[in-house]
């Protein structure tokens, strides 16, 4: 393991396997985008420490084991150093020295630290030339080291420990004594400020590490998650990985604490994404539908109110990102708010329904309700800035986002030819978010009782719909176009958005077949997944970010599109392939990976700055179970459906702690058919469409015991 990254909330810490913070790739301490370590180094009488083992407490924690190197004509190490990391608000580090001679020893241990006090996109992309003539100020006394830097937003750190030793202007020394065969432990605390304010640390003097409130929130997580057992015990490791990756990237509301949500990814994305945290709360409704709600609730305080070009704020419009940081200007607010996205907004409603769908209480709905109808004006009146029906769009100055999709760097959408298409754009998944969020509406006004708001936005989303298997069908081709450009013309590259429309539902009957055989297709499909650009596109790179690489939470929605239009043994080709994937990642999904192609290398090729822990890659397999067992609920009318088709390799299948509706869901599946547990009335458990468990199977069936409650 070359880099261990630890998460907790907005702190996230990389690190060497020794623990040693240094040069490599975006090593670091961050809290609140904020560099706040760029160099950590333990030595113990002058000599670097071996790194022996690391063992995970926790996404926030870390237990280092590495030793000082033998003594000069001696074979073994006799002195073990223990390095136990704990992130949240900053760091704390006990550092336990065990001798295993039979003699007393004398050692010197040498803490070094250093910050640049870096913004986190400057670390990203390398600009730090600049950081470099910060006037960082040093001070320090017998108690700890403080560095600090001046600016619109002063930062500071400070670091302190326990027992007895010495601050030099580089960081702190202990001279210890150990008995034989004996242990000694000290502290070492991470402190940092914003604007000469410390921040709150929750791991406290006299309170067990393990009784901290992040230990304690952890396990909740782990408690309420789906257990799975399979017939590939990868799946259930996946699954447990992936919850535990969850538990980490769990951020709070400073407003209103008790609201949970995810940040979108460490080590880059430690905060609040309007796309990515309403996909991941959707793949999330299952595990826990309070963050949805949350999410909902967060989003909605800062939906835009005015037209703003400098943010792309515009009214009714959900946010991009909020970031945190050093501002520009005297006086600015700590955190910004970015508008720069075209489909958070159709997102917002799309979960709002089916936060409905799920259960949520009718009290939420009403209090989301003017929301929802803000953000579907914004779709009519500024998404939709032509007027010729689809929404697209085009950043507002030349600071924002060129491409304002999921596939948002600047070279994202290409022709076939390998052109970049010109702004505006109207993208093809964005109008099947569109269609969704508009039946989503319809189904919020219904229980409103507004028929005819209800009625109106069924007839436009029916409208859409034929306009856009109209306009964006390219049947020479056989599939849809990626997007409209500038001129209306549509760009003919063949690419993974397409299978977020049929996750959407706005795909054509007719059309689904060649669209579900194009995303299969030798050029999408590398092995180890469906690549976001065919590999016969112009602008096709597999070491890229959006032009050919293979992206988790991509392949688990396009799988549950293929599900939905009846592909189901193409969704768990896709489902097989992605556990294949995550295999070589030592059990977890990363952000995205190369797209290079089975017969090319056995193994998936990392992407080098790929997020892990990544928010919707982590929750894609709950998205991929979610495919697997044919599940979908409709609580307000009290039906929970449920039609497994489960490849051979992964039965027998047992899911449990599905939260639905407030109860908890079981499913068991076998060869031989299916039954669940736990719901009691109002639900009740329908099957869906009837089709075979596995290849070469019977139609699926309930066992007979089942079927008669």
């Amino acid at each position: 393991m070359s880099q261990v990254s630890l998460v907790e909330g907005r702190s996230f810490c990389v690190s060497g396997s020794s623990g040693d913070i240094g040069a490599g790739a975006g090593q670091g301490l961050v809290v609140k985008d904020t560099r706040f370590l760029d160099h950590l180094e333990l030595r113990v009488d002058g000599e670097s420490l071996e790194p022996m083992a690391v063992q995970s407490l926790g996404p926030h924690a870390a237990t280092f084991v590495t030793r000082r190197p033998p003594r000069h004509g001696l074979a073994d190490s006799t002195l073990l150093v223990v390095r136990r990391r704990y992130v949240g608000g900053g760091m704390v580090e006990d550092i336990t020295l065990e001798n295993l001679s039979s003699d007393a020893v004398d050692v010197t241990l040498t803490l070094t630290a250093d910050t640049d006090f870096a913004g986190l996109f400057d670390v990203k992309e390398g600009h730090l030339d600049r950081l470099r003539a910060q006037d960082i100020t040093v001070s320090m006394d017998q108690t700890a080291l403080r560095l600090h830097v001046e600016g619109a937003d002063p930062r500071g750190l400070e670091i302190s420990g326990t027992g007895a030793y010495t601050v030099f202007q580089h960081g702190m020394v202990w001279r210890l004594s150990l008995a034989a065969r004996g242990t000694t432990t000290v502290t070492v605390r991470v402190v940092p400020s914003f604007r000469n304010i410390p921040l709150p640390t929750p791991y406290h003097h006299g309170v067990a590490r393990l009784e901290s409130e992040p230990a304690k929130e952890h396990r909740r997580w782990r408690e309420r998650s789906p257990v799975v057992r399979s017939g590939d015990p990868r799946l259930d490791a996946l699954v447990v990985n992936s919850t535990g990756d969850l538990a980490g990237l769990r951020i709070e509301d400073p407003k209103h604490p008790r609201r949970v949500l995810l940040a979108a990814g460490a080590p880059w994305f430690m905060t609040v994404f309007g796309r990515d945290s309403l996909l991941t709360s959707w793949m999330l409704l299952p595990l826990d539908p309070r963050v949805a709600r949350s999410t909902l609730e967060v989003l909605a305080q800062d939906q835009g109110r005015l037209v703003d070009p400098r943010t792309e704020e515009e009214p009714g419009r959900i946010l991009h990102e909020v970031r945190s940081g050093l501002t520009e200007e005297p006086g600015g607010e700590e955190d910004t708010v970015y508008y720069g996205t075209v489909d958070a907004t159709p997102l917002f409603v799309m979960l709002a329904g089916e936060l409905l769908r799920w259960g949520g209480p009718e009290t939420d709905m009403r209090a989301l309700r003017r929301h929802v109808d803000r953000a579907l004006s914004w779709i009519e009146d500024y998404g939709d800035a032509d007027g010729d029906g689809f929404v697209e769009y085009e950043r507002a100055t030349d600071r924002g986002l060129v491409n304002q999709g999921w596939k948002d760097s600047f070279d994202g959408i290409t022709f076939d030819s390998g052109a970049i298409a010109e702004t505006p754009l109207a993208l093809a998944e964005v109008q099947g978010y569109v269609y969704a969020a508009l039946v989503a509406g319809a189904r919020i006004a219904d229980t409103a009782r507004d028929g005819e708001r209800a009625r109106e936005l069924r007839s436009r989303a029916a409208d859409l719909k034929r306009r856009f298997n109209d306009r964006f069908w390219l049947p020479d081709r056989g599939h849809y176009a990626l997007a409209l450009d500038a001129d209306k013309r549509p760009v003919d590259s063949l690419a993974s958005n397409m299978g977020h429309c049929l996750w959407t539902g706005i795909v054509d009957e007719e059309h689904a077949g060649q669209t579900a055989s194009a995303l299969m297709s030798p050029e999408m499909f590398s092995g180890f997944g469906i690549r976001s650009l065919s590999s016969k596109a112009g602008a096709y790179n597999p070491m890229s970010y959006h032009n050919g690489s293979v992206w988790p939470h991509d392949n688990a929605i396009v799988a549950a599109g293929l599900r939905r239009y009846g592909f189901a043994s193409e969704a768990n080709r896709v489902a097989l392939a992605l556990l294949d994937a995550a295999d070589s990642f030592e059990g977890h999904l990363p952000e995205l990976f190369c797209g290079f192609g089975r017969d090319e290398f056995e193994v998936p090729v990392p992407y080098p700055t790929s997020c892990s822990p990544q928010a919707w890659a982590a929750a894609a397999p709950l998205l991929l179970l979610r495919t697997l067992l044919g599940l979908e609920v409709d609580a307000p009318a009290g039906v929970v459906h449920v039609d497994p088709k489960v490849p051979e390799s992964l039965l027998p299948l047992s899911v449990e702690q599905l939260h639905v509706g407030g109860q908890l869901l079981g499913v068991q599946v076998e060869q031989a058919g299916w039954r669940t547990t736990g719901l009691t009335p109002p639900l009740r458990v329908e099957p869906g469409v009837s089709g075979p468990t596995t290849e070469g199977l019977q139609p699926a069936a309930m066992w007979p015991e089942a079927a008669k409650r």
